[in-house]
Formats: C-alpha cells, structure tokens, sequence
C-alpha cells in the first residue's frame, strides 16, 4: 500500500533552534502517522534544502506529496518562494509531482493560521512564563 509523502518546510537559521525544531516536529508526525512518510526542508542556510528533500522522495513509494510550510502566516515565503522551489505557479496549491516516471498529485497546504490549537498553546505557553 502506497503512502503520502509529506514535506514540512522550516524557514532556516544560523541558529540550530530552528532545524531541531523542524526535524523533531516531523519526527512527532511520522510517530503518530503511519500513511505518511515525512521528511523536512528548509527555505535557507539549513540542510536540506526544499529541492534536495524533493528529489529525496523520488526514491520513496508514495501516490501522493503534500507540501506543508511549518510557518504561522502567510507572506513572502509562503505566497513566491516556497511555491517557486516546488514547481507551483504563485497561488496554485495543486499541480503533479514526477516520481519514477509517473505523475502524482502534489499539494501545498496553507500555513498554520488562526486555530484555536495556536491559542490554547499560547495560554500554555503564559501559564508556564507565570509559574517560573
């Protein structure tokens, strides 16, 4: 049975912060998800790059690839460059991956946004500041 693959794309940093962030939030996902195979690409400065994790999935059976930006808001990165690095036209979530000389679907989902999961760690996050 073939699985989805899912591509979390972090922002890079010279700051290692931002990788271990990235790589043990898709490591969190592929735990609780066995219908994805996820790896991790970055926009700038951290390894790998968007295009290398991309290529990385060509060696992977997968019917399906879903590009997921670990990014709050939409901006610059989200609207061009992420779609630039992925093949999409600005504003296009949908267009077709090559994988082993056929074609399957490719998505870019939208970033993280307003969700009430956000707020209620928010409030986690102030509770803990306030007990320290």
């Amino acid at each position: 049975m073939s699985k989805k693959g899912m591509l979390l794309v972090g922002h890079g940093s010279t700051m290692p912060y931002n990788q271990e962030l990235v790589e043990k939030t898709a490591a969190m996902i592929q735990a609780k998800n066995n219908d994805f195979i996820v790896k991790c690409g970055f926009m700038n400065i951290n390894k790998p790059t968007i295009r290398e994790s991309m290529d990385a999935f060509r060696k992977e059976q997968i019917d399906a690839l879903v590009v997921v930006p670990l990014f709050l808001a939409k901006g610059v990165h989200i609207e061009k460059d992420i779609p630039g690095e992925i093949g999409l036209p600005e504003g296009v979530k949908k267009g077709a991956f090559q994988l082993n000389g056929k074609s399957i679907p490719l998505v870019y989902a939208n970033p993280i946004g307003s969700d009430p999961l956000l707020a209620d760690l928010m409030v986690k996050n102030a509770n803990k500041a306030l007990t320290l």
